[in-house]
């Protein structure tokens, strides 16, 4: 079975090679992406997705609060944060991230992370 993955990124540039990465695996389906907090919450509800690669820094709620929410809707959704400011890491899994990933990492690592929470 695939694993369904939402992107949420507001640069559109990091979204398009998020998606070119995942749709050379065979085992992964990009189900949508989403530029902000509010489109999140809805494509979430919609798609159904298992894994979520979540920006830190996602416009429109603090990240916190919006890891609160995803979790109480799709609470076996997987959520890798992502953020180009390697030092929040600790803050990211403090507040409910499966794992976390520097935006500066190669695409073997990124897909190394994801597979490592299937």
């Amino acid at each position: 079975m695939n694993t369904r993955v939402l992107l949420a990124d507001d640069q559109m540039k990091i979204r398009s090679a998020l998606r070119l990465l995942l749709e050379q695996e065979s085992d992964f389906v990009v189900s949508g992406e989403t530029a902000d907090a509010t489109g999140l919450l809805l494509a979430v509800a919609e798609k159904e997705p298992d894994l979520l690669l979540l920006d830190w820094e996602l416009p429109g709620l603090p990240t916190a609060q919006l890891l609160r929410l995803l979790k109480y809707e799709r609470p076996s959704l997987k959520i890798i944060a992502m953020s180009s400011h390697p030092e929040v890491e600790q803050q990211v899994i403090n507040a409910g991230a499966h794992a976390f990933l520097s935006k500066s990492v190669t695409p073997e690592k990124v897909l190394a992370v994801i597979r490592s929470l299937e």
